[in-house]
């Protein structure tokens, strides 16, 4: 596939989606950096877009814990050499997984190893597994190594599970899977500026259509300033920030936003790249009795967003 790399020679390839770059998908991608600076080659991490899932079945998106350029990144900060996105079409979704193996891991990619989670599956259907993966290795010259899943308290860490963390409002255990805390991507756009009017002057975030944004409530959190092509600048961090997720329900707003109050910080950020960190929940949306008591409920969730986070 024209789309695929190559001519660095051989190469040790993982395999996945790997949206959110979890403990659990580090652990797998930790393995074949190791295993390619054995074999002294390249290491690949081979993902898709868009989501398999939304090809296969329309319509069965599931809510997105990274952007593709986010996956990018903190693949990178893991030591792999090559990034690949390779589009995921319904026709590639065909693909038995003798023809996967063939097309894109030898012909393509030359892989000397593949490196995968016990549960991999591949091929139109679904229908191959590790097992498959071990004997077509065999036939084909490259050597298949099944990784066992991390573990939580819960089970096994999944790009399933952070989601309904993150979803239900719980950012401190989702914050435990991923190593790091979850992060919403965007642009900052124009709201109707009632922060502004009340003191607290909001960047409002303009997110990808997919993007898993925590349960409606008030957090703590961080600000990062994103580049041109959304990757985390070098520029200094904004540091602190109270964030609200909801409708605001005290003005009655119907459009949900995520919206956040940067601590000491004053500017225009319209049209800036943001990433949003949501690292405590304070609590969850309420509606007010009037301006007043929002105000001071506004002014308490600054005071807890800089007793946890300084």
């Amino acid at each position: 596939m024209s789309s695929v790399p190559s001519g660095w020679g051989r190469c040790v390839v993982t395999i996945g989606v790997f949206d959110g770059v979890h403990r659990g998908h580090a652990e797998i991608i930790g393995h074949a950096v190791r295993e390619a600076a054995k074999l002294g080659v390249p290491s690949v991490v081979l993902t898709f877009t868009p989501h398999p899932s939304e090809v296969v079945r329309p319509g069965s998106h599931p809510p997105v814990l990274t952007t593709m350029v986010r996956r990018a990144e903190l693949v990178e900060q893991l030591g792999v050499d090559v990034f690949c996105a390779l589009p995921f079409t319904l026709e590639f979704s065909k693909l038995p997984p003798a023809g996967f193996v063939h097309e894109i891991l030898v012909a393509d990619l030359h892989a000397a190893s593949v490196v995968v989670g016990e549960n991999f599956r591949f091929g139109h259907k679904a229908s191959g597994d590790i097992g498959t993966l071990t004997e077509l290795g065999d036939a084909f010259g490259f050597r298949a190594i099944g990784v066992s899943l991390l573990r939580g308290p819960e089970g096994p860490i999944s790009a399933t599970y952070v989601r309904s963390c993150v979803q239900s409002g719980d950012v401190a255990t989702a914050k435990d899977a991923l190593g790091r805390p979850h992060r919403l991507d965007g642009l900052v756009e124009r709201g109707d500026e009632r922060g502004r009017e009340l003191g607290f002057p909001t960047a409002n975030l303009r997110t990808d259509e997919w993007a898993c944004v925590p349960a409606d409530g008030v957090y703590a959190g961080r600000v990062v300033r994103l580049d041109e092509w959304g990757r985390t600048s070098d520029l200094e961090p904004f540091g602190t920030a109270a964030i609200s997720v909801g409708t605001n329900p005290t003005f009655d707003v119907r459009q949900r936003r995520v919206e956040a109050y940067i601590l000491d910080f004053a500017g225009d950020l319209y049209g800036d790249g943001l990433g949003v960190e949501f690292v405590h929940r304070l609590r969850g949306m309420e509606r007010f009795d009037g301006v007043d008591a929002l105000m001071a409920q506004m002014r308490d969730d600054v005071k807890q967003t800089r007793a946890l986070l300084g």
